[in-house]
């Protein structure tokens, strides 16, 4: 019986976990995605680590359009990740007056190569 919940234990380890591709390396962005690397550069890594897993003043961006769901439980989509930036969440500022459509846009898209 002991042996059977070890397994059981393992295997359940084993199926929960996925590993996330890596990022794009940087020299393949397009233009799109190296402006958006620039806007999170300016306005994100002071939080939150892009290249790396690992919680810095927030979670990390890592693999977050690779997984179903943000680290708030809502689904990991553009329109959610779109509110959390123009809005804030919990201790995450509102970026809404710092960023105009087009950082935006750029942003998003860089955050889909991570």
């Amino acid at each position: 019986m002991r042996i059977s919940k070890f397994l059981l234990v393992g295997f359940v380890g084993l199926v929960g976990c996925k590993s996330i591709p890596p990022p794009t390396p940087l020299e393949q962005l397009n233009a799109q995605q190296m402006r958006g690397h620039a806007v999170y550069q300016a306005h994100c890594m002071v939080c939150h680590y892009d290249r790396r897993n690992g919680p810095l003043n927030g979670p990390s961006m890592l693999g977050v359009f690779k997984k179903d769901y943000l680290p708030s439980g809502a689904p990991a989509n553009d329109d959610r990740v779109t509110a959390t930036i123009l809005h804030g969440r919990n201790m995450m500022p509102a970026q809404g007056n710092k960023l105009d459509a087009q950082d935006l846009e750029d942003l998003l898209a860089y955050l889909h190569t991570l």
